[in-house]
């Protein structure tokens, strides 16, 4: 039987190099995305189109409230998004969101019975979020083959990242290598309905290092 998988696909860069990666590696995949109260819609948009073209198995987008609780540029409009380089975790940053996302991940990887889950995180070139370190993978890992029916049974879980120690322009070329086409990726923390990139913000300047470093032409449209 071929291998199954589930894919956290944001609409990112990132994460369509990954879903690229394990299509690669003969995984069936199933897309797992998330409308969590992020202050756009147009990275959901773009995880539609990808997972579309790559013709996953199921694509499920879950609704959840973490605007409710606030504490991120992303989530709370009264916070805004830095447009200059900030030092420590920066407030873009969502409380525990990559514990929620893996949670239900998990949740729907047991219920499929599927024992493999790919997550774009990176902990070269990005923000400095606590929840995309090894670390954090590790004891989540353990978690999951604590907590699970599946787990207790036998059937042990495997939180793959293939990206957390490459650089971005590495990322890049990676899914170049694969015929990745980052044109309708969304990366920025303020992108427009369309998509279109904001340029000043930490991921649009990650995101535009990376291509300038892998000699790649960014496809990227900015507003500045």
């Amino acid at each position: 039987m071929q291998k199954k998988a589930i894919i956290l696909l944001s609409g990112g860069l990132d994460s369509i190099t990954v879903l690229a990666l394990a299509k690669q590696q003969g995984y069936e995949c199933y897309a797992l995305s998330f409308d969590y109260g992020q202050r756009h819609c147009a990275e959901l948009v773009a995880a539609a189109k990808i997972a579309l073209e790559y013709q996953v198995t199921d694509h499920k987008v879950i609704k959840l409230g973490l605007g409710s609780i606030g504490g991120s540029a992303l989530t709370d409009e009264h916070i805004a998004v830095p447009n200059t380089p900030q030092t420590g975790i920066p407030v873009t940053y969502v409380p525990a969101r990559n514990t929620v996302f893996l949670s239900l991940a998990l949740g729907w990887a047991e219920v499929l019975h599927i024992q493999d889950i790919f997550i774009g995180v990176n902990a070269v070139d990005y923000s400095g979020y606590p929840d995309c370190r090894p670390e954090f993978i590790k004891a989540f890992q353990q978690l999951a083959n604590l907590a699970t029916k599946s787990s207790v049974e036998g059937d042990d879980f495997k939180i793959h990242t293939p990206l957390i120690a490459l650089s971005k322009a590495d990322i890049i070329k990676q899914g170049i290598a694969l015929g990745v086409d980052y044109r309708h990726t969304v990366s920025c923390y303020s992108a427009d309905i369309n998509g279109h990139a904001c340029g000043v913000c930490d991921a649009c300047r990650i995101r535009q290092a990376g291509f300038a470093d892998a000699h790649v032409a960014d496809p990227t449209i900015y507003l500045h």
